[in-house]
């Protein structure tokens, strides 16, 4: 997951009990949980710094301490082992045994709180988001009123195969409606005017300035639909 969204460069810290009465007490439940997410760690030969007064107030944790682009510190995911809380919940289970039993809940979080991920996102990529995790993929810009149709279809079936974008049919030069997408990050810009209309083609612009040039629309699905299968962070064709 960290890969995925390019935090390449994390740690992990082994957040123990430490002195105090913040912690739920039980004694033996402490010992045993923090021996058991200690081997868990060794055995998947994971390399982590061990902090003692970290921990959850009902079990020890795994935390997942990333670096964004600008090299801050962010805990982003965490495994917490608890041995305390579902008898305090009254959680059990049916054994084989026949017999009740007290379950050991481990809570894994991947991400976090989704605003706080998001938050974090949007300040590493400065908005320029990844073509998979973009929330408008490309805009259409009909380069008059006369191609307003053909850029609804354009549309229309880009939606069909899944990909999020928008027309921009305002009454602006095509200079402009390229310019506006380009401050809103926006990954691509299919632009259409009589040549594009009478090929079933689309002129494409990147974000970052380049022209790929007129090209068939499936051309321009195949690769885009490359680089979100992938998750690449490319927007150019390798």
């Amino acid at each position: 997951m960290l890969a995925t969204y390019t935090f390449t460069e994390y740690w992990v810290r082994l957040s123990l009990r430490g002195e105090g009465a913040k912690y739920i007490a039980g004694e033996e439940k402490w010992e045993r949980s923090e021996a058991m997410l200690r081997s868990a760690l060794d055995s998947a030969h994971v390399d982590y710094v061990t902090a003692e007064g970290e921990a959850a107030i009902y079990g020890p944790k795994a935390d997942f301490i990333a670096k964004d682009v600008l090299g801050r510190e962010w805990q982003i995911s965490t495994i917490q082992v608890d041995m305390i809380q579902p008898a305090r919940l009254g959680c059990v289970y049916i054994g084989e045994d026949g017999q009740e039993h007290t379950p050991v809940v481990l809570h894994r979080a991947v991400t976090g709180a989704t605003e706080r991920f998001m938050a974090l996102l949007i300040e590493h990529f400065a908005g320029a988001f990844p073509l998979w995790l973009s929330p408008v993929q490309a805009v259409v810009i009909p380069i008059a009123d006369r191609h307003n149709d053909y850029a609804e279809r354009v549309a229309s079936q880009l939606r069909e195969q899944g990909i999020r974008l928008e027309v921009d049919t305002r009454r602006e030069s095509m200079r402009a409606k390229i310019r506006d997408a380009q401050l809103q990050k926006t990954p691509y810009m299919l632009i259409v005017g009589d040549r594009e209309q009478e090929a079933e083609a689309v002129a494409v612009r990147v974000r970052t300035g380049q022209d790929l040039g007129s090209q068939p629309l499936a051309t321009f699905l195949a690769m885009a639909q490359s680089l979100i299968r992938s998750k690449s962070t490319q927007l150019l064709p390798e």
